[in-house]
C-alpha cells in the first residue's frame, strides 16, 4: 500500500457561493468562472502525481471532477474542524503521510505537493505559506489535533500563531515556498495564471461591460 495521501478541499462551484471577496469587485459570475478555472488547476495539478488522491467537496460530490479519485463531502462546524477529520480518516485507513491542499492557488503544480510529502519523512507537520498570513498546504506524519483547534481562520495571524504553538510544543516541522492566492482582483490581476489565460480575461471583461 501506498503510505502517502493527498487530500483537495473543494468549495462546489455555486454562483454567488465562490469567491465572495473577489466578486464583490468583479461580480458572482466572474468570480465564479475564475474559480471554475482555479478547480481545473488543481485538478490538472494533482492528476500528475502518483498519489492516492481523496477529493473533498463542501455541500455535495460532482460527478464531473476528479473521475479517478475517491470523493465525498466535509464534515465539521468550521474548516478546523473539517479539515481535523479528514485528517483523521486518513490516518486510520493507514496512510502515513498525509498532505491537503485547496483548489484556490493559481500557482500551485504537482512539484509543490510533493515537496510536502517529502518534508514528512523528517517533519511530524509541514505548511506551505500563503501570503496572506494563511497556508495553502498543510501536512502531517501523526495526527496533531491542536493544528485545528481554536484557530484564528481566515486571520493575517493564522500561520505564525500555528507555528508559536508547534514550537512551544516541540513539534517539528518545514514550511516550503510562499503562494499567493486570489482574494480579491489585485491578487487576481497580478497572478500569472491570470495574465497568460486571455480567454478569462476576454471572459471577465465581457461580463464587467
Amino acid at each position: 500500500m501506498n503510505k502517502e495521501l493527498v487530500i483537495v478541499f473543494v468549495k462546489n462551484i455555486k454562483l454567488g457561493k465562490v469567491k465572495t471577496r473577489l466578486a464583490k469587485t468583479i461580480g458572482n459570475q466572474a468570480a465564479f468562472e475564475v474559480y471554475k478555472e482555479l478547480v481545473n488547476l488543481t485538478e490538472n495539478a494533482t492528476k500528475k502525481l502518483n498519489t492516492p488522491l481523496r477529493i473533498y467537496f463542501s455541500d455535495a460530490v460532482a460527478d464531473t471532477k476528479w473521475n479517478e479519485a475517491y470523493k465525498t463531502v466535509q464534515k465539521g462546524i468550521d474548516l478546523g474542524e473539517r479539515m481535523k477529520n479528514a485528517f483523521l480518516d486518513g490516518f486510520e485507513d493507514g496512510f502515513e503521510r498525509i498532505v491537503l491542499i485547496g483548489s484556490d492557488l493559481p500557482d500551485i503544480g504537482a512539484y509543490h505537493i510533493q515537496n510536502g510529502l517529502k518534508a514528512l519523512q523528517h517533519s511530524e507537520v509541514v505548511f506551505g505559506p500563503a501570503e496572506d498570513g494563511g497556508y495553502y498546504l498543510i501536512g502531517m506524519s501523526k495526527m496533531n489535533f491542536k493544528v485545528f483547534e481554536n484557530k484564528p481562520w481566515s486571520q493575517s495571524d493564522l500561520l505564525s500563531e500555528t507555528l508559536s504553538e508547534l514550537q512551544q510544543s516541540n513539534t517539528t516541522y518545514t514550511t516550503l515556498e510562499v503562494l499567493n492566492d486570489i482574494d480579491t482582483f489585485e491578487d487576481l490581476e497580478a497572478s500569472e495564471f491570470y495574465k497568460n489565460n486571455i480567454a478569462l480575461q476576454h471572459k471577465i471583461k465581457q461580463l464587467n461591460d
